[in-house]
Order: structure tokens, then C-alpha cells, then sequence
């Protein structure tokens, strides 16, 4: 990511990647040490050039990287975040769930429970890194760290939510979501 990033021209086009890690932690450029794993569950913790604290990422999320040229489409941080967690929010809407952003923590939840994460590094007027996606995601490993830097912080997937489509089926239908917001 961070080498198309820096790679770019203005006439790259923008992609979106989706994909799923293995078990990981990642931490963010500002992310606090008292929020990692209180235990050793053999899971590794990686820092990454994003924005935000810690997360896990796991088989069963669905992780999309948005590799965008912000200034070619008039984009500035906080709207950008505002179409992620509104692709989201419309996708758990098409299932019969109701669900939000809110202002102080990046993000998608159902009632307190976050079901998605968000994490963006801007470079020279693009932007990478993206969200994820708890679909049938472990979410054991969550209860190890202080997800997003907020302790106690409660984690759903869109499994526990009653969503019992594919995980490809989520998939396909997250990336026309994505792709409808940033039109």
C-alpha cells in the first residue's frame, strides 16, 4: 500500500483492496503500549503507519484498503471516514440492522458493540489503509487488548448479528457499498 501510495501520479487510478489477514494486532503511529495484549496468546503485534491504537485482525474480517487520490475527488479526512462507516452502516441497514458512527471514536457500532474498525494514513494527498469488518471473525482476541485504545470496549460481527449471508456474499456486497460512497 505504501508503495503505490508513494508511487503515484495523478493519473493512477484509485483501487480498493479487500482481503483477510492472519491473526495479528496491529498499533497505529500513536498507539499506547497499556492497550496491548495483557496476555501472551502467541498472537503477533505489528506497528503499522496508520492512524488510531491497537486492533486485531483475523480470518473471517473482511479488511478493504481504500487507495485513493483525495485531492482528485475533493476528499478531506473527516468525510472520507464519514462514506466508510456510512458504506457500513448501509450495508448492515440492507440486513435489517440498525447501526452508527460515532463523532468521538472512529467507527461502526450496534448499540455499544464495534463492529468495524477504521484506520487511515494520508501521503501526499492520498490516502491508504481502510477499514475492517468483524463478519465470523474470532473475537477472543479482542477481549486481550483495549480495542481502538478503549477499555472494556464490546466487539460484535456481523455473525452474532444475525447475518448468516457468506462471507463472500458480505464481501461483494461491501464493495459495491464502498464504491456507491465514494461516487
Amino acid at each position: 500500500m505504501r508503495e503505490f501510495t508513494l508511487a503515484r501520479s495523478d493519473q493512477t487510478p484509485d483501487e480498493l483492496w479487500l482481503l483477510e489477514h492472519p491473526p495479528v494486532y496491529t498499533v497505529g503511529l500513536a498507539g499506547k503500549t497499556e492497550h496491548w495484549p495483557r496476555v501472551d496468546n502467541g498472537i503477533p503485534v505489528v506497528r503499522v503507519d496508520r492512524g488510531g491504537q491497537i486492533t486485531y485482525h483475523g480470518p473471517g474480517q473482511l479488511v478493504a484498503y481504500l487507495l485513493l487520490d483525495m485531492r482528485r475527488r475533493g476528499l478531506t479526512i473527516r468525510p472520507l471516514v464519514r462514506h466508510m462507516e456510512l458504506a457500513v452502516i448501509r450495508l448492515l441497514a440492507d440486513y435489517g440492522v440498525e447501526a452508527q458512527g460515532r463523532n468521538d471514536a472512529p467507527g461502526v457500532y450496534v448499540g455499544e458493540a464495534k463492529v468495524a474498525a477504521l484506520g487511515l494514513r494520508i501521503k501526499n494527498g492520498c490516502c491508504y489503509h481502510g477499514l475492517a469488518l468483524n463478519v465470523d471473525v474470532d473475537l477472543e482476541p479482542f477481549q486481550a487488548i483495549n480495542p481502538c485504545g478503549y477499555a472494556g470496549l464490546e466487539v460484535t460481527s456481523t455473525q452474532r448479528l444475525g447475518i448468516t449471508d457468506s462471507k463472500e456474499l458480505i464481501a461483494a456486497r461491501l464493495i459495491r457499498r464502498i464504491t456507491d460512497e465514494l461516487k
